[in-house]
């Protein structure tokens, strides 16, 4: 069942995104990197702006945790909420330096609304060993959201 609908958002991510939206400097960002640095830790959102609107406080308190079978979760402690997320390489060569992998890092949340504002394909911009930076510009109106993790000490 998790595999389907996975397979169902992977192909619907893949054929509505249609920006070129990967310009920044990620050229030692693999998709090998980005899985083993996300994976297996918790998070929490420290930025998280849309079209320049700060919407940083609708996460505060949450701590996000990417497992290896790709299911991602997000609790504050009272409130836990589940969603999917993968790493590929970006298929779009057009918009990538000869020597960069250019991976996509897909998030999906189907619920509460405003977690299904981090459903994107988003493009790193920053990876290391405790911050990761993402980027998405959007193939319609030509917005752009930042969101940022950081991982949270042991």
């Amino acid at each position: 069942m998790k595999k389907g609908i996975f397979s169902i958002f992977a192909a619907a991510l893949a054929l509505t995104s249609c920006s070129d939206d990967d310009n920044g400097n990620n050229a030692n960002i693999t998709v090998q990197a980005l899985t083993n640095t996300i994976t297996n830790q918790t998070w929490r959102v420290t930025s998280f702006t849309e079209d320049g609107i700060d919407h940083t406080s609708d996460f505060t308190g949450y701590n996000f945790t990417f497992d290896d079978n790709n299911t991602v979760s997000a609790t504050n402690g009272t409130n836990t909420y589940s969603g999917i997320w993968t790493i590929t390489e970006d298929d779009d060569d057009s918009d990538d330096s000869v020597d960069s992998s250019n991976p996509d890092f897909y998030i999906m949340f189907a619920e509460p609304e405003t977690f299904t504002e981090l459903t994107e394909d988003w493009d790193p911009i920053e990876r290391t060993g405790n911050k990761v930076r993402l980027r998405h510009v959007s193939g319609g109106d030509g917005g752009t959201d930042y969101l940022t993790f950081e991982r949270n000490a042991n």
